[in-house]
């Protein structure tokens, strides 16, 4: 079945009272920050706060009153599942997900409040892949594949009609990819619209099974390494998303593990958005590797915001640091009345928050009579890290 324009746009149909037509918004930070007039496509404030609720929805409601009495299957990482827990509850069909043991507890606990019944299987998506199709076998449910299905596929091309209404005018849109559902269906929308808009891909360095398919003319498997991007971590892509993606997708950019993190970061202090990896790599992209580019209309596709807190505190603890605002200094005091007392009044004079301090005087590499500290330190810049440093210095020496 060749995806079209039509397909989209009938998916639109059939969506029309279960997803929301997210928001494009203009962000001028951003904007600033690359030399082009930037906008945000909210997927992550869709119902289950992902993207994948249009391609799973549009699949199920074309089950046959057959397969829907059989109920159906699926394996995702975190957002597919929650879209075809809630698109099967919607229809009252039973759902089992297969989600690999390190998924998110946010996305498993989701998931299940959907409706699914959820089994934890394998490190990565295609371990989980394998096994939900072995149970497939077993309970004749129906397999709701989370990219490589035409449905699916222009489930998630609603998107692309919603940029194109809202922004008729771009120039470019930055999309994430894992296996290509979502760029295929946006890609397919977009340029049966206006050929002459980029739509170009993002992954992550980490997992770029996409990025080198593409590069080698054929469906390649990466063995790839863990990333933060979890929701986009597929070893082999589809067949027929890497068909629509060599015919429709401009280019593919793969960014790092830290270009993600701070793009996380970035979107919750200056768009006040919460995003999880995947859904951020498309401004990681925007601001670090698209060279060359300004004075452009880009859309940079939020695809989803289930991100862990666990993982989220990290993030911006990580970035924090790497930012020079947070620091950890350690340093070795006289063990004596009012030593540490006259430290923190000279760190407080340089302007520094004192968030924690450590005392000790047992460890093995302190001498009898003084005592080590451990600071960790609120700070503004690299600047400010030095002129504490040197006060720490003065204050410990006199």
């Amino acid at each position: 079945m060749e995806i079209t324009l039509n397909h989209i746009v009938k998916a639109r149909e059939t969506l029309k009272d279960i997803a929301y037509k997210t928001s494009i918004v203009h962000n001028t930070t951003f904007s600033e920050m690359s030399g082009n007039f930037v906008y945000l496509k909210m997927e992550n404030l869709q119902k289950t706060g992902s993207f994948k609720l249009r391609g799973a929805y549009n699949k199920i409601a074309h089950l046959t009153k057959n397969e829907k009495q059989h109920g159906v299957i699926a394996s995702s990482a975190g957002n597919h599942a929650q879209g075809v827990a809630l698109g099967a509850t919607s229809f009252g069909i039973k759902s089992t997900i297969v989600m690999p043991k390190h998924a998110p507890l946010s996305k498993v606990s989701a998931t299940k409040s959907y409706g699914a019944n959820v089994i934890l299987h394998g490190n990565c998506y295609d371990e989980a892949y394998d096994e939900a199709k072995q149970l497939m076998d077993k309970t004749k449910a129906t397999f709701i594949h989370p990219f490589n299905d035409p449905l699916v596929i222009a489930g998630q091309g609603t998107i692309g009609l919603e940029i194109m209404e809202d922004l008729p005018d771009v120039d470019i849109v930055l999309v994430p990819i894992g296996g290509g559902g979502l760029i295929s269906g946006i890609a397919i929308a977009i340029k049966n619209i206006n050929p002459k808009v980029k739509v170009i891909g993002v992954q992550a360095k980490n997992m770029p099974s996409m990025a080198k398919s593409i590069e080698q003319s054929k469906i390649t498997t990466i063995e790839g390494m863990p990333t933060i991007a979890d929701g986009i971590a597929v070893k082999t892509p589809g067949d027929i998303t890497f068909d629509i993606i060599q015919k429709y997708v401009d280019d593919i950019i793969c960014v790092d593990e830290d270009e993600i993190a701070n793009a996380i970061l970035l979107l919750l202090e200056r768009a006040k958005v919460i995003s999880e990896g995947a859904g951020a790599v498309s401004l990681a992209a925007l601001l670090n590797r698209l060279h060359g580019v300004s004075h452009q209309k880009i859309v940079s596709l939020i695809s989803g915001g289930n991100i862990d807190v666990n993982m989220l505190s990290r993030i911006i603890d990580k970035g924090l640091v790497k930012s020079k605002r947070k620091t950890f200094v350690d340093t070795i005091i006289a063990d004596k009345p009012g030593t540490l007392g006259k430290l923190l009044s000279s760190l407080a004079e340089t302007g520094a928050n004192v968030l924690s301090v450590t005392h000790n005087r047992s460890t093995k590499d302190v001498p009898i009579g003084f005592a080590k500290i451990e600071l960790e330190l609120e700070t503004i810049d690299e600047e400010h890290i030095q002129k504490i440093k040197q006060v720490i210095a003065h204050t410990i020496s006199n």
